[in-house]
């Protein structure tokens, strides 16, 4: 039997998206959720490229601790476009129910390309309206600063993140599915 999380995301100043993902995998160091259809009205482009297209799959790992979070994306056939990070507070997580606040900033890393810092524009506005304040808004850069120099030296995205594709996600739960029946 599949288990579920619901993830409260949110969105500064004050809008909450929630989120229903299928648990995949759960270690000590990340947890791996799947996505089946991503809620967009539109595509989201990286580059004028789509990156994440309405209705399209989602991997994502969480990492207890970390402020990011990172999402295998896709186009809606399924085809594989890059790993997308979020910045954000460490996701609190009290069993099947999760929670983090988004804090603007977002990383893209096109397949053998080089990552790509988003929404520099979203976080300044978040500080200069008082949605977020100067330190954690420093956090969340030092987060992001962090990332691209991992990025650099091959240190990021981590191994696990390459190893768990949509399809072998899609075949751990086909299997988790067929043992319960």
């Amino acid at each position: 039997m599949k288990s579920s999380v619901t993830i409260d995301y949110h969105r500064l100043p004050n809008r909450v998206q929630r989120f229903e993902q299928t648990l995949v995998l759960q270690t000590t160091e990340f947890i791996v959720t799947y996505l089946e259809e991503a809620q967009l009205d539109r595509p989201l482009l990286a580059g004028g490229r789509a990156i994440l297209e309405p209705g399209a799959p989602v991997v994502w790992f969480t990492y207890p601790d970390e402020w990011h979070d990172v999402g295998r994306f896709h186009l809606a056939d399924g085809e594989f476009t890059g790993v997308y990070a979020n910045v954000l507070t460490p996701m609190r997580i009290h069993g099947s129910r999760w929670e983090t606040t988004d804090l603007c900033l977002d990383l893209w890393l096109a397949p053998g390309g080089t990552v790509e810092l988003l929404d520099e524009e979203e976080l300044a506005e978040a500080v200069a309206r008082g949605w977020i304040d100067k330190a954690t808004a420093a956090r969340a850069r030092r987060q992001a600063a962090r990332l691209i120099q991992e990025s650099a030296v091959g240190a990021w995205p981590l191994p696990h993140v390459h190893e768990w594709t949509l399809e072998r996600v899609l075949e751990r739960l086909a299997y988790s599915s067929g043992s319960s029946t």
